[in-house]
């Protein structure tokens, strides 16, 4: 792969980190940060889960899971569903509150990235998705 390629895509998406961070953090589009908003939205797309199972699929440690859900169910957006067959496990469950809380920084985050993509062709917005989706895909 041609060095220039890489420096050029390593200092862009440093940018966009930056970028998105500071649009995850603006109070403006409501009440989630991103990990909240990712825990969430992993909740509500494909159901109950543990968090064992949720530190393995953002590559974080459990504690720090353990930490985020904790201060997602003390903000009623999660509840704890007991494992019936070990007493110490649960997975975690959005509330009502939480579901309303995350459709609505959801819809307030499609907002912005629309208005940061509307001089974008369709095709344009097509296929930075595509390539997205394949590059974080790459990371395991």
């Amino acid at each position: 792969m041609h060095e220039h390629s890489l420096e050029m895509i390593e200092l862009e998406l440093a940018i966009l980190i930056r970028r998105t961070t500071s649009i995850s953090s603006n109070k403006k589009l409501g009440n989630l940060d991103r990990s909240a908003y990712l825990i969430l939205r992993r909740i509500n797309e494909k159901g109950a889960v543990g968090v064992k199972v949720l530190a393995d699929e953002f590559k974080l440690d459990i504690s720090t899971v353990s930490r985020q859900a904790a201060a997602l169910e003390h903000k009623d957006y999660l509840y704890r569903i007991p494992d019936p067959l070990d007493g110490r496990a649960y997975s975690l469950q959005l509330t009502e509150l939480g579901a309303k809380e995350l459709f609505d920084y959801q819809q307030a985050r499609l907002k912005r990235v629309a208005e940061l993509l509307e001089d974008w062709s369709d095709e344009e917005r097509e296929l930075f998705g595509v390539l997205l989706e394949k590059f974080n895909r790459s990371f395991k």
